[in-house]
């Protein structure tokens, strides 16, 4: 089996032929948790982000809960976001986080306001999150990353069935201050959130942040009906199979618009190929 670097053996399907079609699509699978989760040089890394993509979430089926963290520090804009909620046939969760130097981007009457690069590696942190469903764990996740994530293939929920406990150890003391300063600003009180040393520990039940204006009742309504019916699909395609690798070997055989739909789980090209905006990252 080929692995991705850093990526330990216990990770991946056990099938070459499997694990790569998922790290091509930017993912690795989790063995032991039964978890999809981003590896640390998923393409997705180049394309960067900003509020926009938020925007078009739900109109692509991810109906999530959205929290961005603004701060600066060191002549950067920085942003820590955290999603959580239902990405299609997915439950899952995300932290990412991205600066940016340069003048915001205008695109007169669509979007005014900062496009954000992944992190390089010298600024990677180190994360954890654990997600939760009607209060029962549903995985935990820690690394030192860019864009910590995990996604339970089949599983179907509302966002706010939901919460995200994450906890993040910033580089130094004047980041520290910078993003307790952000999290301050979007709403958190000093008593929602516990400082050890370097690191910040909080959870996203609510949104602070008001959430996207395209994820409307309407379509929320509309996209989570078809979500939770592909889920069931998946569910009843696979009841009688354990192993992942059989079961992605025989959905691709037997159901290739649903195995399709698997290759795009999370924020996919449908999301980024939405507009012209991958930057390079800061050198």
């Amino acid at each position: 089996m080929t692995t991705m670097p850093g990526q330990k053996s216990n990770q991946g399907t056990g099938n070459a032929g499997i694990d790569h079609a998922f790290a091509k699509v930017g993912y690795v699978y989790d063995q032991q948790q039964k978890i999809f989760f981003s590896h640390r040089q998923a393409w997705q890394r180049d394309y960067g982000y900003c509020q926009l993509y938020d925007e078009m979430l739900a109109p692509l089926s991810m109906i999530i809960d959205c929290e961005p963290i603004y701060f600066n520090y060191e002549q950067r804009r920085w942003m820590i976001e955290f999603w959580k909620g239902q990405y299609a046939l997915t439950t899952g969760c995300e932290v990412g986080v991205y600066y940016t130097e340069a003048e915001n981007i205008n695109i007169p009457g669509v979007f005014n306001g900062p496009f954000y690069n992944c992190v390089g590696d010298a600024d990677l942190l180190d994360m954890s999150c654990t997600l939760y469903k009607d209060g029962k764990k549903l995985f935990t996740r820690a690394d030192k990353h860019w864009w910590l994530t995990g996604f339970i293939l089949g599983e179907f929920s509302d966002p706010t069935d939901l919460t995200l406990d994450v906890s993040i150890t910033l580089k130094d003391e004047a980041m520290l201050a910078a993003f307790l300063e952000g999290l301050r600003s979007t709403g958190y009180q000093e008593d929602e959130y516990k400082i050890t040393e370097r690191s910040v520990s909080l959870t996203l039940a609510k949104p602070r942040t008001a959430q996207p204006i395209t994820r409307t009742p309407e379509i929320e309504r509309i996209m989570q009906w078809k979500n939770k019916l592909l889920c069931d699909l998946y569910q009843s395609i696979t009841n009688n199979i354990t192993s992942v690798i059989e079961r992605m070997e025989f959905i691709k055989e037997n159901a290739p618009d649903l195995y399709e739909e698997i290759m795009r789980m999370g924020k996919n090209k449908q999301l980024f190929g939405q507009f012209n905006l991958n930057l390079p990252l800061d050198s």
